[in-house]
């Protein structure tokens, strides 16, 4: 069996060390940075010939910059005789451009993303809670989306909710939210229906479900602004909400969120380690971290042993 080696860009430094940590080894030897002009600069200093070779990078913001990171690491990689590479991707960056909506003249970029990373040399993509789970067919090599929602559900079972409430944001995320209720006791569920009339801008409509007195706990995929799930809390506690929990696995946290969430309604978000927080967000009193890295290592072990991915969230 080829050797399994873990590399690392700058977009998650942290998340790739404990990855590294879980899996007893260490991150590989590879130096990247930039030359003057700001162009991406990749040296891999040690042999990886014939190599299981796995690099962990979210395509988070600076978006272009980890992106292209991510793809000059893999040329540098299969440039030196790697035998197989994975991108580990924790956060797909351009995940929301999955589609034109009523044939508008814009691009899909989620796909020119994809077939970017196809093209330059990637056999396969480990990533986590994709936007929209038909970009895996954006790809022509195999996807692996495994899910954070095992690592949420069991913080949620251990904060002492009572009389617990799942909420969906909106329509969108009903899935989501029907399958942490489910695993969270067959709890119930409300759904938030809302108006956006424009980009990171929501208008929250009514709420579907009863929530008075309730401990409710709103359920995403990420965080941006953090508008919407701002409004959402506020609705809910108009409605008689005892307390609400924000969960999510993506952090962006771009714009004035930091802003949002200081004056936020929200008891407490909890967010996942696929993207890196500012320093900014971390002193929020409200705002706690939980890791993927050990569900990450068990998914890159699996993947070099061969071993099925699927398995680990058959309950």
């Amino acid at each position: 069996m080829p050797d399994m080696k873990l590399f690392a860009g700058n977009a998650t430094p942290e998340l790739a060390q404990r990855i590294a940590n879980r899996l007893y080894t260490s991150l590989g030897d590879a130096a990247v940075g930039r030359f003057s002009d700001g162009e991406v600069s990749v040296q891999i200093n040690e042999n990886v010939r014939g190599g299981d070779i796995f690099i962990i990078q979210s395509t988070c913001a600076p978006t272009n910059d980890n992106l292209m990171e991510l793809v000059v690491m893999v040329d540098a990689l299969r440039r030196a005789s790697a035998g197989r590479i994975t991108a580990v991707i924790p956060y797909f960056g351009y995940a929301r451009q999955d589609r034109r909506v009523r044939s508008a003249r814009v691009p899909i970029t989620a796909k020119v993303v994809a077939d970017f990373l196809s093209s330059v040399g990637v056999d396969r993509v480990l990533t986590v809670d994709l936007h929209a789970e038909q970009i895996q067919g954006f790809f022509d090599v195999p996807v692996d989306n495994v899910f954070g929602s095992p690592i949420l559900l069991e913080d949620m079972l251990q904060i002492g909710l009572e009389n617990p409430i799942v909420v969906s944001p909106d329509i969108g995320g009903v899935v989501r939210a029907r399958a942490i209720a489910k695993l969270l006791n067959d709890t119930d569920m409300a759904i938030i229906d809302k108006r956006r009339p424009r980009a990171n801008v929501s208008q929250v409509m009514h709420i579907i479900g009863d929530v008075a007195g309730r401990d409710c706990v709103l359920v995403d995929d990420m965080i941006d602004t953090g508008g919407t799930l701002c409004k959402a809390a506020e609705a809910l506690k108009e409605r008689g909400a005892k307390r609400v929990f924000a969960y999510a696995t993506h952090p962006i946290f771009s714009g004035n969120a930091a802003e949002n969430l200081r004056h936020s309604v929200i008891d407490e978000v909890v967010v996942c380690d696929t993207i890196p927080l500012s320093d900014e967000i971390k002193a929020l009193p409200n705002v706690r971290t939980l890791t993927l890295s050990g569900m990450l290592a068990e998914a890159i072990r699996r993947i070099s042993n061969e071993e099925s991915i699927s398995a680990m969230f058959e309950h």
